[in-house]
């Protein structure tokens, strides 16, 4: 049970911001091509919501984290624009380090180094949507898995602390989403997700690794159990990553590195840096190609296009 807090901390670590300007975009994440007219494909606006892989943290080749640029929301962006919304504006509210009760009351632990400028990233969110009450908003969420992050320490596991953390997410969840929801517009679509499991990598270390990873897997299930129970009360589709990353596949084998091991620690080991030698791993964040699995993912919860000519 040691490695709960490792398995459900999915998402850690740090990364540089840019400085949101008063409808909580910079001008960074603006970027829109001009138009006249009517508006083209089904969105004006992107808004990515939620923590350091809505962000798209990365280690760099110290090791040290940054902002990427190729996270999943950067990747979704171009998607829509690619297919259609070439006038989208792209409006990433992310903070790393969030868990659902600093998402809702503040104290993000790397909102300083994120170069936000809110306090509250739910607030800011609800403040974005009210001020666009008429617009074409695409809304995507992930958070819960730093709920957790603390409950490891000195190679223990708390376990009072793994279950105070779920039944956190469980509560302050729906709290997130019934906020955001009641500040929504009628054009406002909404797209959650769950989380893959980091520590499959450790089925590598031999047998007793091996033990930890499926133990590993019954808790990640349990935790986006609880993710995905919460977006479906509100009727919010959710972007399966979990399935993406086949995390609950340990039957079927593929060759890693010319050894044979389950599809789901191939994954892990390809679309993380989990199993990328120090001073980069080992380390729970995607790779690009590990992003652009979760941006696919998301594409797949959209509702079918509607083309403008």
């Amino acid at each position: 049970m040691m490695i709960a807090g490792a398995v459900l901390a999915c998402v850690i670590g740090s990364g540089t911001a840019e400085a949101a300007t008063a409808d909580g975009s910079s001008a960074a994440q603006q970027q829109s091509s001009s138009h006249s007219g009517q508006p083209s494909g089904d969105y004006d606006y992107y808004l990515a919501l939620g923590d350091s892989l809505a962000w798209g943290y990365q280690p760099d080749s110290t090791g040290a984290g940054i902002k990427s640029g190729h996270g999943y929301a950067d990747d979704l962006a171009g998607y829509l624009r690619a297919e259609g919304d070439r006038g989208l504006k792209y409006v990433n509210l992310s903070c790393p380090g969030e868990t659902t009760g600093t998402m809702l009351d503040g104290a993000c632990p790397d909102l300083a180094g994120s170069g936000q400028t809110y306090t509250v990233q739910e607030s800011a969110a609800i403040a974005f949507l009210k001020a666009h009450p008429h617009s074409r908003i695409l809304v995507t969420l992930d958070i819960g898995a730093n709920n957790v992050d603390g409950c490891l320490s000195g190679g223990s596991l708390d376990s009072t602390c793994v279950a105070e953390g779920l039944a956190a997410a469980g509560t302050e969840l729906p709290q997130i989403v019934a906020g955001l929801k009641a500040a929504a517009g009628d054009r406002v679509t909404f797209v959650g997700m769950n989380y893959y499991d980091p520590f499959l990598a450790e089925w590598l270390t031999g047998s007793a690794g091996q033990t930890l990873a499926e133990e590993s897997v019954a808790l990640s299930t349990t935790f986006n159990g609880i993710l995905d129970a919460a977006y479906g009360a509100f009727g919010i589709p959710v972007a399966d990553v979990s399935g993406a990353f086949k995390t609950t596949d340990f039957t079927d084998t593929v060759s890693l590195d010319g050894t044979t091991v389950p599809v789901n620690v191939a994954n892990i080991c390809t679309w993380t840096f989990m199993c990328a030698p120090a001073p980069v791993g080992p380390n729970i964040h995607a790779t690009n190609a590990g992003y652009r699995v979760l941006a696919e993912a998301f594409e797949k919860q959209l509702p079918r296009r509607h083309w403008h000519w």
